[in-house]
């Protein structure tokens, strides 16, 4: 369930036991925080589909409450990313450089991204001040009112933190990291009283952040960064940044993210992938090919609960590569096919990149897309990825009779498919109160958090209530912190962009160049799995979307065929070469060299190529149940 390890070496957080007490305490403090947020953001809105169906009332700004609980949740557990050094970065140039020069880099890396983070604490405490003198309250509790800039303080406080906490994982020892201090410092003072125009250190500042993200610096500085410098060298306050963070944060849907996040590690936490792994392998493992098919649907499974955060290959490697090998599967189909499923799933609900497509998309008033509709238009696309990947993986396996396959065994598929009742009504909660109407987006995903929960600790209790569910909670906050550390300032730099009317400049070239629609979404494919390779999908979704609906527009594009083709396509990027997240990931668990896993997924690549082309140019795959399921 962890962040794609960066490329370089890392600085192990130190245990917890070795660390003094008051830093014990701080983060015995932070961790309860995260876990008291996530548990209050599960239970209000649970709490409130009762209320509401048995007595038609609900709890006061319980909506109010859940929304800001997201921005909680995201800020401290960023600062909790940044105190496991485990903040999202690609640092694709580290690896070539010899180790001492490789420390020079962090330094420089890690004091740039300092300098950055500290930067979106002031301009959060300026977006804070000016929120204060509104005297906006939130909510009133035993009537005393909570001031909404006590809560937006938070933006302050977690990139704070993470500021000194990437100070401190710049170098091991105390030279490095005051160091780091003392770049962080310089770069602050020659932004904030340079005698230059701010106009002539645009491009000089892009070439330096530039630098320290291919080194090592977390996305979130990359794109923070970037905002910053352009809000500054423009003339325009960079206060808008936290602002926009704020807005993202509090939109009324993105609750709906962390809420099927926590949802997905209660199952990769507990005993669900051996028992759902169990029950294909009976249903399946009689047939030829029968091995690939239980992967190719395990990790669908899996992916659509765990998000397209590379938790699948993680979760589940240890579990289905020897399931693989046993059945004489090579060791190269076998890596390449996990590896290749790993993202599979990503367009079936309740999975976060449609949802946060569809917030998005509609954000941008160009369009209206409701979650479902994405959820519809992506299930028969879906269907083709899931069906090809096992096409392929039945192709690779050994020949008809040598696999050494065992007759079906009804009473061992009865026995497995009881075992995992409950692992298999996941997918029915989750999609009967997301489409039923009796429940919001958010009240769905509660329910299923509140339900894997019940299963893995009350049912199977493959988990302890004091012992494991706190340190999942956290683990589930650190990823949602790493993740919306990314969005929020990501979303500042798309303010930028449409501020100074890029979308429309892109519409305007695009349609004086490219006259057919099918060529244009020819080149689209290339572009995004480009971006899809390199771009981390989150930010790729907050960045890129809004510059696309315009132009997909303006080709008569079905706004939700172009999410699948988007989605689709960045499905493809985990898989592209040099650094795809799937091959990342594959290399850190199977401990295999990535030239390695590129040979290996490169079949899986073309077959994953050849179902994004047909997603594309046969858009009655994405829009007929929509059209036909209202």
């Amino acid at each position: 369930m962890n962040p794609a390890p960066a490329l370089s070496p890392e600085i192990p957080a130190p245990e917890p036991a070795d660390l003094p007490v008051w830093q014990r305490t701080l983060r015995h403090g932070e961790n309860l925080l995260v876990g008291a947020a996530l548990a209050v953001m599960t239970l209000l809105p649970v709490t409130e589909i009762v209320l509401r169906s048995l007595f038609q009332t609900g709890i006061p700004a319980s909506a109010t409450i859940v929304q800001h609980l997201v921005l909680a949740v995201g800020m401290l557990g960023g600062a909790l990313a940044a105190r496991e050094n485990r903040l999202l970065a690609l640092s694709a140039a580290a690896q070539w450089l010899p180790p001492r020069t490789l420390a020079v880099a962090r330094v420089f890396a890690y004091g740039f991204a300092a300098m950055v983070s500290a930067l979106l604490g002031v301009a959060s405490w300026q977006f804070v001040f000016s929120q204060r003198s509104l005297g906006k309250i939130l909510f009133h509790v035993f009537g005393l009112g909570l001031p909404a800039w006590i809560v937006q303080g938070l933006l302050v406080v977690g990139f704070g933190l993470a500021a000194g906490r990437l100070v401190w994982h710049a170098a091991p020892r105390w030279p490095g990291r005051l160091a780091a201090l003392a770049l962080a410092v310089a770069l602050t003072m020659v932004a904030v009283w340079t005698p230059v125009d701010p106009a002539q250190l645009r491009w000089p500042a892009m070439l330096l952040l530039f630098a320290a993200v291919a080194l090592g610096a977390p996305i979130f500085t990359g794109l923070g960064g970037a905002a910053l410098i352009l809000l500054w060298t423009g003339g325009e306050p960079i206060s808008t940044v936290p602002l926009k963070h704020y807005q993202l944060t509090v939109n009324p849907t993105l609750p709906s993210i962390p809420l099927f996040t926590l949802a997905g590690y209660f199952l990769a936490e507990g005993a669900a992938a051996k028992r759902l792994v169990r029950l294909f392998q009976a249903l399946f493992g009689s047939m030829r090919g029968g091995p690939a098919i239980v992967t190719t649907l395990v990790c669908a499974f899996f992916t659509s609960f765990t998000g397209a955060s590379g938790a699948t290959i993680l979760a589940l490697g240890g579990v289905l590569m020897p399931v693989l090998l046993a059945a004489k599967y090579s060791e190269r189909s076998s890596l390449g096919l996990l590896t290749g499923a790993g993202s599979l799933g990503m367009l079936f609900p309740p999975c976060l990149p449609p949802i946060l497509y569809a917030i998005i998309a509609s954000s941008s008033g160009e369009v209206s897309i409701s979650i479902g509709e994405m959820f519809k238009g992506g299930f028969l696309p879906g269907m083709l990825l899931v069906g090809m990947t096992v096409w392929w993986g039945v192709r690779e396996g050994p020949g008809r009779g040598e696999e050494g396959r065992q007759p079906f065994d009804a009473r061992e598929a009865a026995a497995a498919a009881w075992a995992a009742k409950w692992e298999m009504l996941v997918p029915v909660v989750a999609l009967t109160a997301l489409f039923s109407g009796f429940a919001t987006p958010v009240e769905a995903a509660a329910v299923t958090a509140l339900y894997t929960f019940f299963i893995n600790v009350v049912v199977h209790r493959d988990l302890g209530l004091v012992r494991d569910v706190p340190r999942v909670m956290t683990e589930c906050g650190l990823l949602v912190g790493g993740v919306l550390l990314i969005l929020g300032v990501a979303l500042g730099f798309t303010h930028y962009l449409i501020d100074a009317q890029i979308p429309d400049q892109a519409v305007a070239w695009a349609t004086s160049t490219i006259h057919s629609k099918w060529i244009f979404l020819l080149g689209l494919n290339v572009v995004l799995l480009v971006i899809g390779g390199l771009v981390e999908i989150y930010a790729a979704i907050v960045v890129v979307v809004p510059l696309l609906v315009p132009i997909g527009l303006a080709f008569g594009i079905d706004p939700i065929h172009l999410g699948i083709i988007f989605l689709a396509n960045m499905e493809l990027g985990f898989l592209a070469p040099p650094i795809g997240l799937n091959l990342l990931l594959a290399s850190y668990r199977f401990n295999k060299p990535m030239s390695e896993v590129t040979r290996a997924s490169l079949p899986m690549l073309a077959v994953m190529v050849v179902g994004v082309l047909l997603i594309t140019y046969v858009p009655w795959l994405t829009t007929w149940l929509p059209s036909v399921w209202k």
